[in-house]
């Protein structure tokens, strides 16, 4: 048993949260909204046919646009109603129901690395504060050598980025790039949002 995030706080106090979010994310999708900045660059990141791991995927809107580009995609989170929409629009991708702080995918039958995971949508920002190093260290875990991570979330959500970049660290992680949004903004100390690159250290 891990401390729980407070995403699965969240559900359990209110199970029809998950319906709303992904209402949400349909509407924006019908009303013509670019929702793929994520997805456009994290496939410049990646070589043709990259395994790809959507960590936090919620209803797997920027792994399936990376599946749909051609690459493996495996998406895990920690709440089932999302996964279940990720299933529905997105068949050709695996999707699991999991803790990011217990991930194993390879118990699940998933055993290759991958050559990129990220975390988008404020995942990390939900994450319960003992568990933090555990999943950027599972992360880590399913990484290739040359592997990379990409993490990425908003200031205000009780995770400091200067907190985070010293938990990368003890994780066995480098930071070799921070910027600001998904267009390649420099980030500064000003910065509201953080997109973070890092490697194997």
């Amino acid at each position: 048993m891990v401390e729980p995030s407070s995403w699965s706080r969240t559900i359990a106090a209110d199970p029809q949260h998950s319906h709303r979010y992904a209402a949400r994310w349909r509407t924006l999708a019908a009303e013509g909204k670019d929702l793929d900045g994520e997805a456009r660059m994290l496939d410049a990141m990646a070589a043709r046919g990259a395994r790809i791991l959507d960590a936090g995927c919620g209803t797997g809107r920027v792994g399936g646009r990376l599946a749909s580009l051609g690459h493996t995609v495996v998406g895990v989170d920690v709440d089932p109603a999302l996964i279940d929409y990720a299933r529905a629009d997105f068949p050709a991708s695996q999707w699991f129901v999991g803790d990011l702080a217990l991930l194993d995918l390879p118990a699940e039958g998933v055993a290759e690395p991958f050559d990129l995971a990220f975390t988008a949508g404020n995942v990390v920002g939900f994450l319960a504060p003992s568990t933090r190093v555990q999943v950027l260290e599972n992360l880590r875990n399913h990484l290739t050598d040359a592997g990379r991570l990409v993490v990425a979330y908003g200031a205000g959500r009780g995770y400091g980025f200067d907190e985070f970049f010293a938990d990368l660290t003890t994780a066995g992680l480098r930071l070799d790039l921070a910027l600001s949004t998904w267009e390649l903004h420099p980030f500064t100390p000003e910065s509201g949002f953080l997109v973070a690159i890092a490697s194997k250290a």
